[in-house]
C-alpha cells in the first residue's frame, strides 16, 4: 500500500482571502479496520467499498494475510475483497506485525484466540510502549492463554484452540481505550455462548463502541450497548455468525476535521463530500464545536459544509471532547484565532496516543508563541492571532499533530512541519488535499 517518500520538512504558506473549496477525504480508518476484521471472520466473500489506503489499514491487511485470509485490494477503486474464513484461521502459527496501528493491535487478540493456532503479535517501539493490560486481563478471565514478557505490553503470544471453554461473561475497564472493548465485541459472536462484557470504569470514546456495533450488525451479528458511558454499563453479544456482505465505508470524519477547521481559521466555505448527516463517527460532531465558535454548518445526505465567520468572528469555547478526542489537536489549532480562551476537557487518556497529545500540543503551541496550559484532563489555549510567530513544529511521529499544526500556518507565516511523512499512518495524500485549499 502506501509508502512515505515525503520531504523531511513541510513549509506552510499562509492563505490570503476566504476559501471556497470542495474536498473528498479518504475512507474512515476506524470503519475500514473494523470491516476488514469482521469480513475476515465472516463466511463467504465480502466486498468493501471506500477502503482507506494508509499505513494503519495496510497493517491490518498484512496481518490477515499472514493468518491465511485472502485479501485483494484495488487502490484506484478504493475497494477490498475479503475471503472470509468463519473464524478459523488457515495458518496455525504466525508472527504478526501491527506496525503503529493501535486498532490492529487491539482488535486482533480476541479474534486470534478463536483459531486453533499460536500467534505472536508485535508492533513498533511506539506501540510497544502503549498499555494492553485491560485486554490481556479480560482475555485471561475468559480462559484464553495470553503470554507477555513485558508487563502485558506487546509482544503478546495468543494461544487459540479453547473457544469452547470461553466464559460467557467478562469484565473490563473502559477508561484506557474503547478499542479493547471493540476487539472483544467483534470476536464475541463466534464464542459458543456469546459474551456479556461488563464495564468496571466509565468508557472513553463511546461513539467508537457504537460504530463497532453498527459494523457487526451490517454483517449479520448483534450487539447491545447498555449504558456504556457510565460505570456499570455493559455490552451483550449473543452467539451467531457473520455473513459476507458488500459494505460501503464513509469518509473519515477525523480527516475531514482539518478542512472544516481551515474554513473556521481562514473564513469562507469548505464542503467535504462523502460525510453526511447520518455519520456514525463521533468526530463528525467536530462541526458542532465549530458552530459554537461562530461558524455556519450545513449537512446533506452525503456532504457536510462549514463556513467560517471571517476575521474576528470566532469565539472561544469550553468543550468536553471525550467522544471526539482525535480532534483535540485540530481544535488546538483553531483556538488561537478565537477572541477568547478555549478549554478542552475529558481527554486525559489522549496522553497515551501516538504521542502525549496534551503535553506535546501545548509544547508546540508555545514554540509558536501561543499561550497554552496543560490540565489533568485537557488543555487551555489562549488567543494569539496577533502574537504567534513562525517556527519548526515537532510532530513526535504523530500524524494528528502534523495535520493539526499545518492549520496554524494558514494564518501565521513561517510555520514548518517536521517529519510530514507521518501523515501516511491514516492520510497519505493529506498534503495534496491540503494544497487544494489554495487551488480550489
Amino acid at each position: 500500500m502506501s509508502g512515505r517518500g515525503y520531504p523531511p520538512e513541510q513549509p506552510i504558506v499562509p492563505l490570503a482571502g476566504p476559501l471556497d473549496v470542495v474536498v473528498t477525504v479518504p475512507g474512515s480508518k476506524s470503519i475500514t479496520n473494523r470491516a476488514l476484521l469482521v469480513a475476515a471472520l465472516a463466511e463467504g466473500t465480502s466486498v468493501l467499498d471506500g477502503v482507506l489506503d494508509a499505513d494503519d489499514t495496510a497493517a491490518m491487511i498484512d496481518c490477515l494475510r499472514r493468518l491465511g485470509v485472502a485479501v485483494s485490494l484495488d487502490v484506484e477503486a478504493e475497494r477490498a475483497t475479503v475471503e472470509g474464513v468463519g473464524g478459523r484461521w488457515p495458518v496455525p502459527v504466525a508472527a504478526l506485525d501491527a506496525r503503529q496501528s493501535g486498532t490492529t493491535a487491539r482488535f486482533l487478540p480476541p479474534a486470534l484466540a478463536l483459531g486453533d493456532g499460536r500467534y505472536t503479535l508485535d508492533g513498533s517501539a511506539q506501540l510497544r510502549g502503549r498499555p494492553f493490560g485491560p485486554l490481556v486481563t479480560a482475555m485471561r478471565a475468559l480462559g484464553v492463554e495470553v503470554d507477555s514478557a513485558t508487563e502485558d505490553r506487546l509482544p503478546l503470544v495468543v494461544q487459540g484452540g479453547g473457544r469452547a471453554r470461553w466464559a460467557a461473561e467478562v469484565a473490563i475497564s473502559g477508561d484506557v481505550s474503547s478499542q479493547f472493548l471493540s476487539g472483544l465485541m467483534m470476536a464475541a459472536p463466534l464464542a459458543p455462548r456469546g459474551l456479556r462484557i461488563g464495564l468496571t470504569t466509565p468508557l472513553v470514546s463511546v461513539p467508537y463502541v457504537t460504530m463497532t456495533a453498527q459494523v457487526m450488525t451490517a454483517f449479520g451479528a448483534a450487539a447491545t450497548v447498555d449504558g456504556g458511558s457510565v460505570d456499570g454499563g455493559s455490552v451483550t453479544v449473543p452467539p451467531g455468525t457473520y455473513g459476507a456482505r458488500r459494505h460501503r465505508i464513509e469518509g473519515d470524519a477525523s480527516a475531514a476535521s482539518y478542512f472544516f477547521a481551515a474554513a473556521a481559521i481562514c473564513g469562507g466555505r469548505v464542503r467535504v463530500n462523502g460525510l453526511g448527516a447520518d455519520s456514525c463517527q463521533g468526530d463528525a460532531a467536530f462541526v458542532d464545536v465549530l458552530a459554537a465558535m461562530g461558524c455556519t454548518v450545513r449537512r446533506g445526505e452525503d456532504w457536510t459544509e462549514v463556513t467560517g465567520p471571517g476575521e474576528g468572528g470566532l469565539r472561544g469555547v469550553s468543550v468536553d471532547l471525550a467522544d471526539l478526542s482525535d480532534t483535540a489537536p485540530t481544535l488546538a489549532a483553531v483556538a488561537p484565532f478565537a477572541s477568547g480562551p478555549t478549554t478542552m476537557t475529558g481527554i486525559g487518556f489522549i496522553r497515551r496516543k501516538e504521542s502525549d497529545r496534551i503535553g506535546a500540543v501545548v509544547r508546540e503551541l508555545r514554540r509558536l508563541g501561543i499561550e497554552a496550559h496543560e490540565q489533568p484532563d485537557g488543555m487551555v489555549v489562549h488567543p494569539a492571532s496577533d502574537t504567534a510567530g513562525g517556527a519548526t513544529v515537532q510532530t513526535y511521529d504523530d500524524h494528528r499533530l502534523a495535520m493539526g499544526f499545518a492549520l496554524v500556518g494558514l494564518r501565521v507565516p513561517g510555520v514548518v512541519i517536521a517529519d510530514p511523512g507521518c501523515v501516511a499512518k491514516t492520510f497519505p495524500r493529506f498534503w495534496d488535499v491540503f494544497g487544494s485549499l489554495r487551488t480550489g
